[in-house]
C-alpha cells in the first residue's frame, strides 16, 4: 500500500473518530456514554505517557499519580475565580492568590509544574534502576500527596479541604481534543532521533552509550516530558471531577494506569488508548449491573450484590493477562496496512483449503 494511501486512510479514520464523538456530545444525554469518553481520553493520555517511560525508555516508574496531582492542585488553585475564593478557603481566610487565569492556561501550567518536579527529582533518582526507581518514584508520589495536605501550605492549597469552584468542561470535545495533540505529540517524539535513541536506551544502555547517546540527558528528557503529559492529564481529572482532594491521587491510580499500559501493551501507543477506553468502559459501565441485587420472582439472584463488579472485573483482567501476555496490541500499533493483510490471508488460506478438497 502506497504512503499517500495509507495518509488518506488515517486522515479518513481520524474525521471520522472526531465526528462520532461530536455527534455524541451534541447528541446523547447516556451520562456512563460521557463519563467513558471523558475518563477514558484523561487515562489514555496518562497511560501513553507513563507508556513513553517504560515501554520505550525502559523506565519503571511508579511515580504517575503524583504528577497527575501536581497538574491538577495546579490548575484548581490557579483558575478558581476570586469572587468563589473566600468561601473555597474558608477555613485560610481566602488563601493567598486573588487572581484566576483561563483554563487552556492553567492546564498547560499543570503539566509544566509537573515537569519541573520531574526534572528535580530526576537528577539524582534516575540514577537508580529497574525495582529501586519504581520504589522511589511511589515515594515521591506520597510524599507529595502529604505534602499538600500540610496545614501550613493551607493559604496556598487549602489544606486537606477541597478545591473546588474552578472553571470546567461539560463538554465531551476539549477533553477528547486535548487528549488527542498530546497524544500525537509523544507520537511525533517517538518517531524522532530522540524516540529512536530512547529505543535504543531500552535496548541496550551499554550499546547506546557507545553510539554516542547520552544517557543521563536522554533519560531525563523522557521522565520531564512524561511528567508534563502526566500533569495535563491530572488538569483535566480534575475538570472532570469537579473537585481536586489529595486523597484522590493515590498509589492505586498509578497501578490502574500501569494496568492499562500492561493490558493495552508495553511499547503500544493505540493499544494503551484502546486498553484506556476498555478499562473505563468496564470498570464504569459495563459491568455496573453485576452492583444491583436481582430478584426473578421471589428468588434473590445469588452474588449480585454491592462491590460484585470489581471482582468479576479483576477476573476478567486476570484472563486478559494470562492469554495476551505481551497485551492486546503487543508492541504493534493500530495499522490499516496490517489488517488488509491478514484479511488477505484468511481469505487466500481459505481459497486454498477448498482447492485442496476439490
Amino acid at each position: 500500500m502506497k504512503k499517500s494511501t495509507k495518509n488518506i486512510i488515517n486522515i479518513a479514520l481520524l474525521v471520522i473518530l472526531f465526528a462520532a464523538v461530536f455527534c455524541a456530545d451534541k447528541f446523547t444525554d447516556n451520562v456512563m456514554l460521557r463519563t467513558v469518553l471523558k475518563k477514558g481520553s484523561i487515562y489514555a493520555l496518562v497511560a501513553v505517557s507513563m507508556n513513553l517511560l517504560n515501554g520505550f525508555t525502559g523506565l519503571f516508574s511508579l511515580g504517575q499519580a503524583g504528577f497527575m496531582l501536581l497538574g491538577a492542585y495546579t490548575y484548581g488553585i490557579l483558575t478558581i475565580p476570586v469572587e468563589f475564593r473566600q468561601s473555597v478557603y474558608l477555613y485560610f481566610d481566602g488563601g493567598i492568590i486573588h487572581f484566576a487565569l483561563p483554563q487552556l492556561v492553567g492546564i498547560i501550567l499543570g503539566g509544566v509544574v509537573a515537569a519541573f518536579f520531574a526534572f528535580l527529582i530526576g537528577l539524582p533518582v534516575l540514577k537508580l534502576k529497574s525495582d529501586y526507581l519504581a520504589i522511589a518514584t511511589l515515594g515521591f508520589a506520597e510524599i507529595m500527596r502529604a505534602i499538600l495536605q500540610w496545614k501550613g501550605l493551607g493559604p496556598i492549597t487549602n489544606g486537606s479541604n477541597l478545591l473546588k469552584k474552578f472553571p470546567y468542561y461539560l463538554s465531551i470535545t476539549p477533553y477528547f481534543v486535548i487528549s488527542a495533540v498530546c497524544i500525537a505529540i509523544v507520537v511525533l517524539l517517538i518517531h524522532s532521533t530522540y524516540g529512536r535513541a530512547f529505543k535504543a536506551i531500552r535496548d541496550d544502555e551499554i550499546a547506546a552509550e557507545a553510539m554516542g547517546i547520552n544517557l543521563a540527558s536522554h533519560k531525563r528528557m523522557a521522565f520531564v516530558i512524561s511528567s508534563f503529559f502526566a500533569g495535563i492529564g491530572g488538569a483535566l481529572l480534575a475538570m472532570f471531577q469537579n473537585t481536586v482532594q489529595a486523597n484522590a491521587f493515590s498509589s492505586a491510580m498509578t497501578y490502574e494506569i500501569l494496568l492499562i499500559v500492561v493490558i493495552g501493551g508495553i511499547g503500544s501507543i493505540t493499544g494503551s488508548v484502546l486498553a484506556a477506553f476498555l478499562f473505563v468502559a468496564c470498570s464504569e459501565w459495563w459491568l455496573r449491573f453485576l452492583d444491583l441485587e436481582t430478584y426473578i420472582g421471589s428468588f434473590k439472584v445469588p452474588l449480585l450484590r454491592s462491590g460484585f463488579r470489581m471482582v468479576v472485573f479483576s477476573v476478567v483482567i486476570m484472563i486478559v493477562v494470562l492469554f495476551f501476555r505481551r497485551g492486546i496490541m503487543g508492541t504493534n500499533e493500530f495499522s490499516v496496512e496490517r489488517i488488509c493483510t491478514r484479511f488477505k490471508k484468511l481469505f487466500s488460506g481459505k481459497a486454498k483449503k477448498e482447492g485442496n478438497a476439490k
